[in-house]
């Protein structure tokens, strides 16, 4: 998908955020992280775009991730109009958890959440992630959990999904699937991949016995010098970037 700084129907700042997160489904369906037309990542629009109204970027409701364009994404506000009258529906789950997630989290620029194998393997089990690999050591104190209560499209959840959710970037949903926020989609990219490639390497251990733990010290200087969300190396930027140089143009 070739990329531009200028589009006569949309504000710099906003087709600038309808391009990235395009290309951010795109690389998504690459990875596998796709679920028939469920799940979202969603951007916030900056106020240069919105005003004083917190709004965002959202999927089209039926449409693959590798059909969403910058043109089709959805530009909504907290209460799920169709502020751009696109001719597609929002998935009312998608509406209720991410706007109160960037309606309460002043950092969470970029909500994502996936039903990967391996992240709804690790959600499904009591004990959840496991402190005992390369991937899941950098991701100490990150990650905060919510237990499962149906479809999320009843209100009376949300502010439990998001006491739960606290300070933390990373949420498990109990038997549900994996949530990451960032104050930049590279970041919560980056944040998400590290959770699905732990749950990933604790799926495929946990057939061979009893797994060496890694000691909470070691994880926490892990989570301290880890590349993937260091400003300084990033904070997920280039492997984003990356990833989406491998994408076929349309």
């Amino acid at each position: 998908m070739t990329t531009s700084n200028f589009h006569p129907n949309y504000h710099p700042d906003e087709w600038a955020a309808r391009q990235e997160l395009a290309n951010c489904y795109r690389v998504f369906f690459m990875l596998g992280w796709t679920e028939m037309i469920y799940n979202h990542i969603t951007v916030r629009l900056p106020a240069s775009v919105s005003g004083a109204e917190k709004q965002f970027l959202i999927n089209p409701f039926g449409l693959h991730y590798s059909e969403v364009t910058p043109e089709n994404l959805i530009k909504t506000n907290l209460a799920g109009d169709n502020l751009n009258h696109s001719p597609y529906p929002v998935n009312p789950a998608g509406i209720g958890v991410h706007a109160a997630i960037h309606q309460a989290i002043e950092g969470a620029h970029c909500v994502m959440h996936m039903h990967t194998t391996a992240g709804v393997a690790v959600a499904c089990t009591a004990s959840g992630l496991a402190q005992n690999n390369f991937y899941s050591a950098q991701l100490h104190d990150l990650v905060a959990y919510h237990d499962f209560e149906g479809i999320t499209i009843h209100p009376e959840e949300l502010p439990r999904l998001i006491a739960n959710m606290g300070d933390k970037p990373l949420l498990i949903l109990r038997n549900h699937g994996l949530l990451a926020v960032g104050e930049t989609l590279p970041l919560a990219f980056a944040r998400l991949w590290t959770l699905q490639r732990a749950c990933e390497i604790q799926l495929a251990q946990s057939s061979l016995g009893a797994a060496i733990p890694v000691p909470e010290v070691v994880a926490i200087k892990t989570t301290r010098d880890s590349f993937q969300f260091n400003p300084n190396t990033g904070a997920g930027r280039d492997v984003f970037d990356a990833l989406v140089r491998l994408l076929p143009s349309q």
